[in-house]
């Protein structure tokens, strides 16, 4: 998309009060890059379909493969993924082992990316 096929400023004006306003609000570098890294986890259609399953209870990885139509290690692949994102958490009861949602944060983030697309 060429810069005239978007809206734009017809003269080059800049707001220095606004510009120091939202300078003072922007993260650091670091904390910007770790929020692009968490929303890469998010960009995968499989991890978005194992949190929404998440959303509902805890469950098994043996579960999560088969209401998911997946295979035990894919699962436990996405999974480390997802653990290491912080974005679940899982205990272990005997030979089973239990996933659930880190925390309310990750069904928020959930539910309000839904809110979005659904908007018309």
């Amino acid at each position: 998309m060429a810069i005239h096929d978007v809206e734009h400023c017809e003269s080059h004006e800049t707001h220095k009060d606004l510009i120091e306003k939202v300078s003072n609000h922007m993260p650091d570098e670091d904390e910007l890059y770790d929020l692009a890294e968490l929303f890469k986890v998010f960009g995968d259609s499989t991890r978005i379909r194992m949190l929404s399953v998440l959303m509902g209870d805890e469950m098994c990885v043996c579960d999560l493969a088969e209401v998911l139509s997946m295979n035990q290690s894919a699962i436990s692949h996405q999974l480390k993924i997802l653990k290491q994102a912080k974005l679940v958490k899982n205990r272990r009861e005997g030979k089973q082992v239990y996933y659930s949602l880190s925390d309310d944060h990750v069904s928020t983030i959930l539910a309000m990316g839904l809110e979005h697309i659904e908007e018309k």
